[in-house]
């Protein structure tokens, strides 16, 4: 990515006269790059944040871009993150992502053609009621249908305990967070939804290709190996890992998304958990005629065929813009089934993770879920690590900041 956005802003200098460079940053050295060249005497004119709570360290350098096209082609608007007051569009995502419950075409529909079946199509799959009684039915016809169980091994090792800790967990805090109308990240949170949480655990561990006892060390690759082989028909990942799937074997007929159901009020009108964790800031530190050149240049980057090609194919990216259609448009099979949920009327459910206060947050939950997995812990210990953990990590950061 990074050397083909060098190549990107050398040739738009090329074409405009405009000089354009791209500094970038080492893995994992990102924030502390931006700190560096933040403090020089000709500062970048864009730079990147890493949600909200990233943009809280950087407001203050971020000019307000509801005048520039990049926020005007926005499919969802409401993905751009807002001044407090919410008049300003402070940043805009980069990219589009979505996660949900992928499944299998071709297994489910040996489900739905199975005598006794109570749900018979997956229009039928609308809330966690029916989800439920899909992936129940299916792990008692199991041998029947040639698999393991409903849902892949959801396993505890670092590889693929994100699952829980951040993508999982971010379902209950975004309804909580919509409800209570939160734009920022909160001192503390109520755990509304925590009851429901609660529901799509136990199903993910009850309906699974993989004994409870021996999920601590099950890993990324395990689940795809039960999804790939057809030992199990869902598999809770998001866009990025479909060319997993692909190298596994699959393609793209015979993959379908599913919403996360978890039995929250409402549900049935949201589609997929989308969004970016990666946002564009123009720096208004800079001058009126830098911040201007930046925006032409964003514009041209998502208006321009060589722009589009760049960004859809060498970088291999889902653009959030209305400009990404015809051969711009992704083939990713789980990004288009987002896309479809959109245009049925359904809301995107949006990030809420992007508000976690740190790791250490994200990591005692997953630890707390394991216990409450295996019968060493109970369900109070995952009430504590997400609702008193939260508060705790809040202030720790803040205190140290």
């Amino acid at each position: 990515m990074a050397q083909a956005m060098k190549d990107l802003a050398a040739s738009y200098t090329k074409q405009t006269g405009v000089p354009f460079t791209v500094q970038t940053a080492a893995s994992q050295t990102y924030p502390q790059t931006l700190k560096s060249e933040m403090a020089k005497n000709q500062p970048p004119t864009l730079f990147d944040v890493l949600g909200q709570v990233d943009l809280n360290t950087w407001k203050d350098y971020a000019a307000d871009m509801t005048d520039s096209e990049v926020y005007k082609q926005l499919k969802d608007p409401a993905m751009a993150l807002k001044s407090d007051d919410g008049s300003q569009v402070l940043a805009v995502p980069v990219v589009q992502e979505t996660f949900g419950i992928i499944y299998r075409k071709d297994i489910l529909k040996k489900y739905f053609e199975m005598p006794g079946a109570s749900i018979k199509s997956v229009k039928g799959i609308k809330n966690f009621e029916t989800l439920k009684t899909v992936s129940d039915e299916i792990q008692k016809h199991k041998d029947e249908l040639g698999v393991k169980g409903a849902f892949t091994s959801m396993g505890f090792d670092p590889s693929t305990n994100w699952r829980y800790h951040t993508h999982l967990a971010s379902v209950p805090l975004a309804y909580e967070f919509e409800q209570d109308h939160v734009t920022k990240q909160p001192a503390t949170i109520k755990g509304t939804y925590l009851p429901e949480f609660k529901n799509i655990i136990d199903l993910y561990l009850k309906d699974s290709t993989t004994p409870t006892s021996a999920l601590s060390s099950k890993t990324m690759d395990d689940a795809l190996a039960d999804i790939t082989t057809g030992d199990a028909v869902f598999f809770q990942n998001g866009s990025w890992a479909w060319p997993d799937l692909v190298d596994g074997g699959l393609n793209a007929d015979q993959i379908g998304v599913l919403p996360i159901y978890a039995g929250i009020p409402g549900e049935e009108n949201y589609g997929m958990s989308t969004g970016s964790e990666t946002f564009w800031c123009v720096n208004k530190k800079a001058s009126a005629k830098s911040q201007k050149a930046t925006k032409d240049f964003l514009k041209w980057l998502i208006t321009s065929d060589e722009g589009r090609e760049a960004w859809s194919h060498t970088m291999g990216f889902s653009a959030p813009f209305k400009t990404f259609t015809g051969k711009y448009v992704t083939d990713n099979p789980i990004m288009k089934a987002a896309d479809q949920y959109t245009a049925a009327g359904k809301k995107n459910l949006p990030w809420a993770f992007l508000y976690d206060p740190s790791q250490q947050w994200k990591d005692n939950l997953a630890n707390s879920i394991l216990g409450y997995a295996q019968g060493t812990g109970n369900w109070d210990g995952v009430k504590s690590s997400f609702v008193d953990g939260w508060a705790k990590e809040v202030a720790t950061s803040k205190s140290n900041s």
